[in-house]
């Protein structure tokens, strides 16, 4: 009888042994980890395509758009208004809240940076690398009328989804968004950095010379992509920028670093052409 019952115990301690490696291999366990902390310089983004700072992509942590697809007709989800002031300033945190947006033009395929840098470089319309357009204005793309709107933004990037659906039209299937402000700094700025984040990719000029640029399919993290150190003047300086959207979501947010690399806060930002 006990060798019956050492047997039946045995039998059970080999089984149970057999499940818990079992689970013990089994995939979906908990997370590994919480978020990251912020990167170093370097990572992707930056000048022509390297360059990262800050906040990064570390585990997922930070600001990062986690793909809000939320039509704007929806209230809560609405982020986007008409300007109706002549200027204002950069949120507490430094990210430019007012632009002036091109209506997406559609078929430009790719956010990699082998397409979508030789892409930004072609010319879509006249002017397009000196224009400061007013609300309303127009251009003409490929035989369509395309029209510029000046907003300001509530969060701290300007989630063009929203915009395209405030308009009924289509942000996502190679969709390519031109944007354009003027900030207005107080003095000769030196060694600042052009900081940006974007969904997908984006290529970023200041006063006509291209600054930084990111690639591919990705979310937007602040400062996922910063320039070289470069001199804002006193006075006017234009911000111009292009975004392609593969699919889905798409958004991006923009701040300028001084040579401490915290956020520049103490500017105001307009969209009038300085030379008029």
């Amino acid at each position: 009888m006990m060798n019956k019952v050492m047997s039946i115990l045995s039998t059970i301690a080999v089984a149970g042994l057999a499940a818990s490696i079992t689970l013990a291999a089994a995939p979906g366990g908990p997370p590994a980890g919480g978020p990251g902390g912020p990167g170093g310089p370097g990572g992707r983004g930056g000048f022509g395509g390297g360059g990262g700072f800050g906040g990064g992509r570390g585990g997922g942590g930070g600001r990062g758009n986690g793909g809000d697809v939320a039509p704007s007709t929806n209230p809560s989800a609405k982020s986007l208004s008409p300007v109706t002031t002549p200027s204002t300033q950069p949120d507490a945190s430094g990210f430019i809240t007012r632009w002036s947006i091109l209506e997406p033009i559609s078929g430009v395929n790719g956010s990699g940076q082998n397409t979508l840098h030789p892409n930004a470089l072609k010319e879509y319309f006249p002017n397009q690398m000196t224009v400061i357009p007013k609300d309303g204005d127009t251009v003409s793309v490929n035989g369509q009328d395309l029209k510029w709107h000046q907003l300001d933004t509530r969060n701290f990037n300007v989630n063009l989804v929203h915009f395209a659906n405030d308009l009924g039209i289509n942000s996502a299937n190679g969709a390519m968004f031109w944007v354009v402000t003027v900030i207005n700094v107080p003095e000769e700025m030196k060694d600042v950095r052009l900081a940006i984040g974007s969904n997908d990719g984006s290529v970023w000029w200041v006063n006509g010379q291209e600054a930084c640029g990111i690639y591919g399919d990705i979310l937007t993290f602040p400062d996922d992509a910063v320039s070289k150190r470069l001199t804002l003047k006193k006075g006017a300086n234009i911000i111009r920028g292009v975004i392609h959207n593969d699919r889905g979501q798409t958004d991006f947010c923009v701040r300028v670093l001084g040579a401490d690399d915290k956020p520049v806060t103490n500017y105001t930002i307009t969209l009038n052409n300085p030379n008029q």
